[in-house]
């Protein structure tokens, strides 16, 4: 009976050691296992794309010029000594604009008279000869050859009067050309030259606006010229009227871009002008947009690290970067022309702090 006891008590004692074992087995078990670390999901601030139907139309500040503008100069070089008009003056066709010194080519015409009455007299003279030994000839006292040389000689005297004359008649021209006459009725709209300034053949001294019809002069960026020719429904709003607005209508496209500038001018013509329309005058000329609606997205938005622009675009809640193709800027916004379509969700702060493929999570805002 008491081996059975001791028996039992060591099964017990077993027993309770297996227990034991296996409870702390399992504490072990629980604080050597590595946690499952929960993903990190950043939060960023997005928009969608939206097209703004409402902004279709490209502005260009012109000017009110004349259709037909004259560069008005002298043909011979001098020295200024009137002026008789200034800027804004009406003229008339013939009347006289500006007046150079004349007595240089004063001395002109009376040298080249003096040389048309010496050739007229040595004509006189050869005829004279010529008479005198034709009759020699016919009588055979002198020899054809000797007749010939005073023929010949006739000849050149009769050239040199023609020649004489041609030159008093050019210098007669240049007496009239030193007053600089209006060949048309219109306004000064610049001066270049001043008394006492010595100018040469061909130097624009003064522009004159002609009479008659007023346009608008814009200057438009070369990615913009297609929109220009292509413009159906064109308005111009004139800031001293009141902001008016009439219709315009495309005259004329420069063929080559302006050198300082690279842009092209472009001639907008008014068929009916407001009645206060005057040269010089601002006007803003509104063009409509050929390349459908406008996407407008924030300066913040765009991420560049090379050459290309791109933005952050989120698709089932992953970043993905997107190169995109920028137009004009605005003040705190910029147009994207292509690479993005409506619907598309972007991210707009913070791009810097963003890498490709990152789990994100929009806060929700809509521009």
């Amino acid at each position: 009976m008491l081996d059975m006891l001791k028996t039992r008590k060591k099964a017990a004692v077993l027993l309770g050691i297996v227990i034991i074992g296996f409870v702390v087995a399992f504490l072990l078990r629980g604080k050597n296992e590595v946690p499952i670390a929960k993903e990190d999901i950043t939060m960023v601030h997005t928009m969608k794309i939206a097209a703004n139907a409402a902004a279709q139309n490209y502005t260009y500040s012109g000017e009110v010029r004349g259709r037909y503008e004259s560069k008005l100069a002298f043909q011979v070089k001098g020295k200024i000594v009137s002026r008789n008009v200034q800027l804004g003056s009406s003229v008339n066709a013939g009347d006289v604009l500006m007046q150079i010194d004349g007595k240089d080519i004063v001395q002109t015409v009376n040298n080249n008279a003096a040389l048309v009455d010496s050739a007229e007299s040595e004509l006189e003279l050869a005829q004279s000869d010529l008479s005198r030994y034709q009759e020699l000839v016919n009588g055979g006292v002198i020899s054809q050859a000797t007749y010939d040389k005073y023929v010949n000689a006739y000849h050149v005297s009769e050239a040199k009067v023609r020649q004489t004359q041609a030159q008093y008649t050019q210098s007669v021209n240049e007496m009239d050309y030193s007053s600089l006459q209006s060949d048309k009725s219109g306004v000064i709209s610049s001066i270049s030259a001043e008394v006492g300034q010595v100018v040469s053949p061909g130097q624009v001294v003064v522009t004159l606006v002609q009479d008659g019809e007023r346009e608008i002069e814009i200057n438009v960026p070369e990615n913009r010229i297609e929109d220009v020719r292509q413009a159906q429904d064109i308005k111009v709003n004139f800031w001293a009227l009141g902001n008016e607005s009439v219709s315009g209508l495309v005259r004329e496209i420069a063929p080559m871009a302006d050198p300082s500038t690279r842009t092209f001018k472009v001639r907008i013509r008014i068929p009916n002008p407001p009645a206060g329309m005057k040269l010089g005058m601002t006007a803003s000329v509104s063009i409509p947009r050929s390349d459908g609606n406008l996407i407008k997205i924030p300066i913040d938005a765009i991420y560049q690290n090379s050459e290309t622009p791109s933005v952050w675009t989120i698709k089932d809640d992953e970043l993905s970067l997107c190169p995109i193709q920028i137009g004009n800027y605005g003040t705190d916004t910029v147009e994207v022309l292509s690479g993005l379509q409506e619907g598309d969700c972007i991210v707009t702060k913070g791009v810097y702090m963003l890498t490709e493929g990152q789990k994100v999570e929009s806060d929700g805002d809509s521009l």
